[in-house]
């Protein structure tokens, strides 16, 4: 395995763990995912990053994760992520080669607020003003979306205004929402949440998976019936307090690797 750290905009930057070209098992390239983890905006669980991203190592993935903006890093902060998220990208398709990468199996998949930021480039990057905006001129369509409890709106419930003010956060708080975007030109999309999380209103998952279908955009969702926020691979590699590890949520991992296969991804499947 290689790792490599690739700089975007300062202090942006993504980290790669890499498969070299398998002659043994004529393997000369990898679909990839890269890991948009959450962290309020503030910062990243590199740990948790890390594992998430493993964890598809392991199934054979070439396997990224994203270090964004955060919060007094940019004023206001959105729409700034989703353009780091776009560069990376961009990258991982320049460097396909170099990476044993199939530039046509790049999926994303984002955690909490990592999810917001993968939801708006999904929905944004097909907008007549992203590729000014972002510096982006060929904005990558992923050929598959993965979003875990994710935030997918700011309104009463994210951000906690006694710690994060919203104007830090945007001056355009509809703009923040990707539902306001081009759903239609969504990439096929892999959702799970849980009904108990007492961070991120379950709703932002349904209200998204119905704005979704509503476009008619292929879908899969699924709600847990506990759980708390942040939960990860829901498994003892990721559990960061007692509740944390859950073996029936950690069903999420084989679940969206069957969807990615059913779309065509070539990952290794779980027995």
């Amino acid at each position: 395995m290689q790792e490599i750290n690739q700089t975007l905009t300062e202090p942006a930057f993504f980290k790669c763990f890499v498969h070299a070209p398998n002659p043994e098992i004529k393997r000369t390239k990898y679909p990839a995912i890269m890991i948009v983890p959450g962290g309020s905006y503030t910062h990243i669980p590199e740990h948790q990053a890390e594992d998430l991203a493993l964890a598809f190592f392991a199934r054979g993935f070439q396997a990224f994760y994203l270090r964004y903006h955060f919060i007094g890093e940019k004023t206001p902060l959105l729409p700034s992520p989703v353009y780091d998220l776009g560069q990376a990208l961009a990258n991982i398709r320049d460097h396909a080669t170099e990476w044993a990468v199939d530039p046509s199996q790049i999926a994303v998949a984002g955690f909490s607020v990592g999810g917001q930021v993968v939801s708006l480039y999904d929905t944004m990057r097909s907008e007549d003003s992203f590729a000014k905006d972002s510096g982006i001129a060929e904005p990558v369509k992923p050929k598959a979306v993965i979003l875990g409890y994710s935030v997918t709106r700011l309104d009463d419930n994210f951000p906690p205004q006694d710690k994060i003010p919203m104007h830090q956060l945007t001056d355009d708080v509809p703009s923040t929402d990707a539902r306001n975007h081009n759903v239609a030109q969504a990439s096929p999309t892999f959702i799970w949440n849980t009904v108990t999380d007492n961070v991120i209103s379950p709703l932002n998952s349904l209200d998204y998976a119905t704005s979704l279908v509503k476009n008619n955009v292929s879908v899969e969702l699924h709600t847990f019936v506990e759980g708390p926020h942040g939960l990860a691979l829901s498994n003892v590699l990721t559990a960061w307090r007692p509740g944390t590890d859950l073996p029936h949520v950690a069903h999420w991992v084989p679940l969206a690797l069957e969807w990615l296969r059913y779309l065509g991804i070539d990952t290794i499947p779980v027995n």
